[in-house]
């Protein structure tokens, strides 16, 4: 079992950036894909980006691109989102995600293992 713990999350003004920490346990983290997704209340959950098992490849949504950069280390068993130039819009609880069989993919409903979360507020 794969547990997944999300940290970083806080208050932050818009233009201003903040850097989540997702540290896993449990399972041989070199072989998972990797995400972050996000939802806002009232909201559907919404895919932020991933990153591959070696961490060469990487994919974004639109919403986020050149803002946001993931990168895992696979050594420390951790995966990062580093998030610049924040939005109001951006406001969301932030979730780890790993997909164990390693498929590069953007819906939710694929991914195996999920974190608890940490909110990000953005105020304006």
């Amino acid at each position: 079992q794969v547990q997944l713990v999300e940290s970083g999350g806080g208050l932050v003004q818009a233009g201003g950036s903040l850097r989540l920490s997702c540290a896993a346990s449990g399972g041989i983290f070199g072989t998972y894909v990797m995400a972050w997704f996000r939802q806002a209340p009232g909201k559907e959950r919404e895919f932020v980006a991933a990153v591959s098992r070696s961490g060469g490849s990487f994919y974004y949504g639109d919403s986020v691109k050149g803002r946001f950069t993931i990168s895992r280390d696979n050594a420390k068993n951790t995966v990062y989102l580093q998030m610049n130039s924040l939005k109001p819009e951006d406001t969301a609880d932030y979730y780890c995600a790993a997909d164990a069989k390693g498929r590069f993919d953007t819906f939710a409903h694929t991914y195996d293992y999920w974190g608890q979360g940490t909110q990000v507020t953005v105020s304006s």
